[in-house]
């Protein structure tokens, strides 16, 4: 019997929602439970097939327990060591290569110093930063906020340097980053699953939370929507995520990538609607389903993005060991030929061509896949 846990903490209507459904596909070798931990051994295999983390990005304790699980053979949704080393400034510096728009964007170092560190920990950074340069390539107004942050905490609307300087005081140690603002004409927030399965919903950001999504009367062109899409599935290839929302606001026709880190989106039923909460439920179970039918114990069944998988394979592993969770490969033996051969001077022997390395090139999959789901649109 494989196990499916859902880790989660105040929320109350997804969890028990993703698990009645998993139940009642009445999958033989599947269950779905409300994950239960008693212990937290080093290197002990997890009872779980997979699980839905929902809350780890507020609890330290549960991400050292993923992380735990992980190197046993669970597939933890979201990757808990990507996750840890993923921020926002990170994920636009990775959208302006996989070609999605973004707003401009600088990083700012924390207005006070961090903990146990002082001016002589700082010789490397120029001091003033060249401001002008900076307010000149991100203009005002502009939003500046945390480069790690989420759920619009420490968010400012700046309107210009004099109002920049002022929030600057308040941010403490917070590391920021200044961004342009984009003033649009439609914004859109996106379900991503799987890394296939996309629901794209009509969002109003300036609206109360629970009246954000906008789900009648409303239709959008099937050109913007497939270029949505496309964009979609770039961003979530490069980053690796499992489940996770890509925000959009839309101006001149051209859909530009605001927040696109949200491993643990809201899923609750009374602020997404009971269309979109339904359609997240069941395109989650699907996917926990696939996930648990294929995990091997034992093995690595966290999913990496190409970013990380191009990085790996440039070091010699092969695409199938990264993407199937093979154990790394070991060093093979110096045999006493080969010693011989590295002390033996070169011949006039041909060499052998080298083989080039296998590259993870994510365009040409999402064009397909967003091909595919425009033709049947």
């Amino acid at each position: 019997m494989k196990k499916i846990g859902i880790l989660f903490g105040k929320e109350s209507t997804f969890p028990q929602a993703f698990v009645d459904r998993v139940n009642s596909k009445n999958i033989p070798g599947i269950v779905a439970e409300f994950v239960h931990i008693d212990k937290v051994v080093q290197g002990e295999l997890s009872e779980y097939a997979v699980i839905i983390d929902r809350i780890s990005q507020d609890v330290p304790f549960y991400r050292g327990f993923l992380k735990n699980a992980a190197i046993s053979g669970t597939a933890v949704i979201n990757n808990p060591f990507w996750w840890s080393a993923d921020e926002k400034f990170f994920n636009n510096a990775l959208a302006t290569k996989v070609g999605v728009p973004v707003p401009k964007t600088v990083l700012l170092p924390s207005h006070e110093h961090p903990d146990d560190t002082s001016s002589e920990s700082f010789r490397n950074l120029a001091y003033p930063l060249d401001w002008p340069a900076i307010f000149n390539y991100v203009g005002f107004p502009a939003y500046f906020k945390p480069f790690a942050g989420g759920g619009w905490k420490n968010v400012y609307k700046i309107e210009n340097p004099d109002q920049f300087w002022g929030a600057y005081e308040e941010t403490g140690k917070l590391v920021m980053m200044l961004q342009e603002e984009i003033k649009f004409d439609l914004y859109f927030r996106c379900y991503c699953i799987g890394g296939k399965d996309i629901l794209i919903m009509p969002y109003e950001p300036r609206n109360p939370h629970h009246l954000r999504y906008v789900v009648e009367g409303y239709e959008a062109d099937p050109t913007l929507l497939a270029t949505i899409k496309d964009y979609v599935l770039r961003l979530n290839e490069g980053l690796g995520y499992d489940f996770n929302t890509v925000e959009f606001a839309v101006r001149d026709g051209v859909p530009i990538a605001i927040d696109f880190c949200n491993p643990a989106p809201d899923a609750d039923v009374n602020s997404v609607g009971q269309a979109n909460f339904d359609w997240v439920v069941e395109a989650a179970a699907n996917m926990a389903i696939e996930r648990a039918q294929a995990a091997e114990p034992g093995k690595m069944n966290l999913t990496w993005g190409t970013f990380v998988k191009e990085a790996v394979l440039g070091n010699g592993l092969t695409e199938a060991s990264v993407n199937q969770g093979g154990p790394l490969p070991k060093p093979k033996a110096a045999t006493k030929a080969t010693k011989e051969a590295e002390t033996k001077p070169a011949t006039a022997k041909k060499a052998a061509p080298k083989k080039e390395v296998q590259q993870v090139v994510v365009v040409p999959a999402a064009e397909a896949k967003t091909k595919k789901a425009a033709s049947k649109k």
